[in-house]
């Protein structure tokens, strides 16, 4: 063990220890094989227990404390679950069965694999708004009619439409509907797969990037979006199902062209369901502390119209459309077609990316609340399975959902046996019910999806606060959103991203910098342009960079740190090497700085005429320092050598102080030695350093 130089014998001391030295990577790639190549009981079981966390906790249930909330959960998030369903479908360009299938299959597996125990993992709007733009995109190209609303089970007049195209694909055999679910099972199978190897590759991280202004800013776009596609299912008019950039604009320009072919019957129940339901959510809100479980207003709007479109037989005396005929039972499982994975791969990018961020914040946001932890890359893992396995049983993209992981979470739920509870609710839909929603009205789905955006869309009323806040986030979730509506929402995801890393890049590129002062007679120092009555150090300018030093930000550490104490060194001392040791420096000769103006008077080429002979910089804020940063300190200290002025540094992190050694800061051999008069565990030390050393230097200078 080495003492610390700075203050030895003086007060407290500051002993390092000697760490071994780390392994070669040779080392750490045997001991790990070493170490997976090893089998024992505890090990296998450790295994299992992390791939599988249900085995751990199911062995610790408590039935008489966690039973009754997890049922009663399950059982109204299974009722919501089935409204939910057969409304989405209408965004996804499916049947409703294939829904169902995907709320099921959905559950059961996440109940296995899952670590936070509220998170409810289904179909979730957005994804299915993006899932449904891909299907439309390949209907279209196999010679289908994206506008042509969805038939019903075992019509197949839309193969009627198939072009050349399909018969290409080996599909002649294969309608509108039965093309349309390979594309969603085949993007969907990709989309687990993005997913699964992120978890493999532990990048549960990167969904960190995508933040909440831009992921709010996100869901308010999207759901303008498909608040727009089901504006034509609340209005009963057929217009064309667009795509590409601009789709939301072309939409209501349709809309409004065809607004008087409206079907009356479909407005009038459109404007019933929408009173009642919005009615019944504001109720539900303001009297949220007195109900013990929300109201299933969905599922009693849903039963009530299926019978009046069915005793009233709305389809066939007013022409309204309706659900269709929904099987029940089980299909065959299918592999999806590895010709379609190829055509969707990199539509599959934003759904992964989406998926993941949403269901790994929603996990780590409840888990925080209810205190417990969960695993970024297991949720990776569960949510991915979740995909590539329901992928062959007819299933289509799903992800953690916020509104059914509150409601889930506000009706007792305790573990993800709730989930158990919730898909025997569908199973008991699927293989029962089913065909008792065939008059549905199409109009009411819609209604159920327009009321369950009003929580994103209220999200706008978050912006004049996020403003005040930060400019610069709500610049993205303005952008974000903006772009979702007036481009796509895949070009709005990517531009939100993209001016996000930019603006974190910009912080980091010009953090604030400032000269600081000593707060009367204290040993703390602030910044002087942000406090009065500070008092400066005679001689010593105390700097602070707010931020990292590297090769980006290396010119403006300079330029910041050349204007504020009004002095270039290195053109000093290129000055005087031209005019000689005598020279110095007019009033007159500025220092260039194109971002900030040129600074004038710098006075002479020795410490007394420059006004300073030391420069303490407090690296309390330096998070890091690269090649180029330690090379920009190298410099810097050179030169003002040169000048007779001394460089300190003060409040080095360890990771700094690390950097600084392997760079050989200090020099070769004399580390220590160097160190001593260098570097400083507070910037009021560093002061009284410098002091002292120019009071030690004042006589030798009066004698000569």
């Amino acid at each position: 063990m080495e003492v610390s130089p700075e203050q030895q014998g003086e007060g407290p001391v500051l002993v390092r220890r000697q760490r071994p030295a780390p392994p070669g990577l040779r080392e750490r790639l045997k001991a790990r094989l070493r170490q997976s190549c090893v089998f024992s009981v505890q090990g296998a079981l450790a295994l299992v227990h992390d791939l599988l966390p249900a085995t751990r906790w199911l062995c610790r249930y408590r039935l008489r404390e966690n039973l009754p909330g997890d049922v009663m959960s399950g059982l109204v998030i299974g009722i919501i679950l089935v409204p939910q369903a057969i409304a989405y479908s209408l965004l996804a360009g499916l049947q409703p069965i294939y829904s169902l299938y995907t709320s099921f299959f959905a559950n059961l597996i996440y109940f296995l694999l899952g670590t936070s125990r509220h998170v409810s993992v289904g179909i979730f709007s957005l994804l299915c708004l993006m899932v449904g733009q891909v299907v439309d995109r390949e209907l279209l190209l196999a010679g289908f009619d994206p506008a042509q609303d969805v038939p019903e089970p075992r019509d197949n007049s839309s193969t009627l439409g198939a072009s050349a195209g399909t018969l290409e694909l080996g599909m002649q055999d294969c309608g509108r509907d039965c093309h349309a679910i390979r594309v969603a099972t085949a993007l969907t199978l990709v989309v687990g797969i993005y997913q699964v190897l992120m978890s493999i590759l532990r990048l549960g991280f990167v969904s960190a990037y995508l933040s909440q202004p831009l992921l709010d800013g996100f869901a308010m776009g999207a759901s303008v979006t498909i608040l727009t596609s089901q504006l034509k299912h609340l209005l009963g008019v057929q217009v064309p199902r667009h795509q590409g950039p601009g789709m939301v604009v072309s939409t209501w320009l349709s809309l409004l062209r065809n607004a008087r072919q409206a079907n009356l019957c479909d407005v009038l129940t459109s404007a019933v369901c929408l009173a009642v339901l919005l009615a019944a959510k504001e109720l539900s809100d303001r009297c949220q502390h007195r109900l013990k479980m929300p109201l299933p207003t969905e599922l009693l709007v849903i039963v009530v119209a299926t019978l009046v479109s069915h005793f009233g037989q709305l389809h066939a005396r007013f022409g309204s459309r309706v659900a269709g005929v929904i099987p029940t039972g089980f299909m065959a499982p299918r592999v999806p077609d590895p010709g379609l994975m190829r055509r969707v791969a990199l539509d599959a990018v934003p759904l992964a990316l989406v998926g993941s961020a949403f269901s790994i914040s929603l996990a780590e946001m409840f888990a925080r609340s209810h205190g417990y932890s969960v695993r970024a890359n297991q949720e990776l893992l569960a949510v991915g399975c979740c995909n590539v396995l329901p992928a062959f049983f007819h299933c289509f993209a799903t992800s953690a959902a916020l509104a059914k992981t509150l409601v889930k979470t506000a009706t007792g739920c305790r573990t993800q046996l709730s989930s158990v509870v919730s898909a025997a609710v569908v199973l008991l839909v699927l293989l029962v019910l089913a065909p008792l929603f065939r008059d549905l009205q199409r109009s009411v789905l819609a209604c159920v999806i327009v009321v369950s955006l009003r929580g994103a869309l209220r999200k706008v009323r978050d912006v004049p606060k996020l403003w005040r806040f930060s400019r610069a986030d709500a610049l993205v979730w303005v952008t974000t959103a903006a772009t979702c509506v007036l481009v796509s929402t895949e070009v709005g995801l990517l531009g939100g991203l993209l001016l996000s890393l930019l603006i974190l890049a910009g912080r980091t590129q010009h953090p604030r910098a400032a000269l600081l002062a000593r707060i009367g007679g204290s040993g703390f120092y602030e910044d002087t342009a942000e406090f009065e009555g500070l008092v400066p150090e005679p001689g010593v300018h105390v700097f602070r960079f707010a931020g990292p030093l590297y090769y980006a930000n290396k010119d403006f550490f300079l330029r910041s740190l050349y204007n504020l104490t009004e002095l270039d060194p290195g053109r000093a001392v290129a000055r005087r090497k031209e005019q000689g040791p005598e020279a110095g420096v007019s009033e007159g000769d500025p220092v260039e700085d194109k971002d900030q103006g040129p600074v004038s008077n710098v006075a002479a080429l020795v410490p007394m005429a420059a006004g300073f002979h030391t420069v303490v910089i407090d690296c309390a804020p330096l998070l890091f320092l690269d090649a180029a940063g330690l090379a920009t300190l190298q410099d810097l200290r050179r030169d003002y050598r040169a000048l007779g002025i001394a460089l300190l540094l003060a409040c080095c992190s360890p990771s700094v102080r690390n950097a600084l050694r392997r760079g050989s800061f200090f020099g070769e051999g004399q580390g220590d030695v160097e160190e001593e008069g260098q570097l400083f565990h507070s910037v009021h030390t560093a002061v009284q350093a410098a002091q002292a050393r120019h009071r030690e230097q004042a006589p030798t200078d009066s004698s000569l």
